[in-house]
């Protein structure tokens, strides 16, 4: 398997730090984190891309993966007027199309917040109808879109490997798959294997971190509650071959580096 970085982190240091740490440290490929300061969907298209592109070479340190930041303000294609959402959408397509130049092999999605107020109903019309133009433009372009679950802390929408389920049944592509942020199954009671027994081959890629089993913090890689050193021998004894991004977020900004390199060194233990 192979093990990336996410970059979210180190968003208050330069961009270079990113490139020279996961080669310093052992990483094979780096999921970026589109925001800014760095790799912003509108800042790359006007003329930021040349920038990553050359750290890629200079660095031989591959984006295999670009996740732009819509979460939070000002993008969630999943609250607000036709025309917040629109504007979602839009930002996602360049999105797609800047993951593509840097010849990311996906960019990632996960579904934010509703609100409060919608109903089961608005909700899914809302994501499938999201999701079917997204992924059509995916198709159009030749470009993958890994669709993540979140934990119920953070949203109301796509929470467990039946959603994911759920939006393949009724938007069936190639272009559009599934993934494992290993928190939310872990708060929420439910089997992080199985995700690779109902996904299927749609199951691409995966999120690893550790947790406090009580909220969505993500904690770093052995160090919390959860029992990793036997998902990694489950994970070897299905030789699995897809992607791993070690999600370090916000929780270690101060220290990126110090972080980045424990976080690897870590999994590389667990997986002895």
């Amino acid at each position: 398997m192979k093990i990336g970085m996410f970059t979210s982190g180190y968003q208050r240091n330069p961009i270079e730090d990113v490139f020279k740490d996961a080669k310093r440290f052992g990483y094979d490929y780096i999921e970026l984190w589109g925001a800014r300061p760095h790799a912003y969907a509108p800042d790359l298209k006007a003329g930021d891309i040349h920038q990553i592109k050359e750290l890629i070479d200079e660095y031989e340190m591959p984006v295999r993966g670009y996740t732009p930041e819509h979460n939070a303000y000002p993008y969630n294609f999943m609250i607000g007027s036709e025309s917040m959402r629109r504007d979602a959408v839009e930002y996602l397509k360049l999105s797609m199309d800047m993951a593509k130049e840097m010849g990311a092999d996906f960019t990632l999605m996960s579904p934010a917040h509703a609100g409060y107020n919608a109903t089961a109903q608005e909700i899914w019309d809302r994501l499938i109808r999201t999701m079917r133009e997204l992924t059509e433009y995916a198709e159009k372009i030749g470009h993958k879109i890994v669709l993540e679950a979140l934990t119920p802390y953070e949203s109301n929408v796509c929470k467990s490997a039946n959603d994911l389920l759920e939006v393949f049944r009724q938007i069936p592509s190639d272009s559009l798959v599934g993934m494992c942020d290993i928190v939310p199954p872990y708060v929420q009671q439910e089997s992080i294997m199985a995700y690779f027994d109902k996904l299927g081959e749609k199951m691409y890629h995966m999120h690893v971190i550790d947790s406090d089993g009580a909220s969505d913090t993500h904690i770093m890689p052995g160090e919390g509650q959860m029992p990793l050193r036997e998902m990694m021998a489950e994970l070897k004894e299905m030789n699995y071959q897809g992607t791993m991004t070690i999600e370090l977020v916000t929780s270690y900004i101060n220290e990126p580096r110090f972080y980045a390199r424990r976080a690897i060194n870590n999994i590389r233990d667990l997986l002895k």
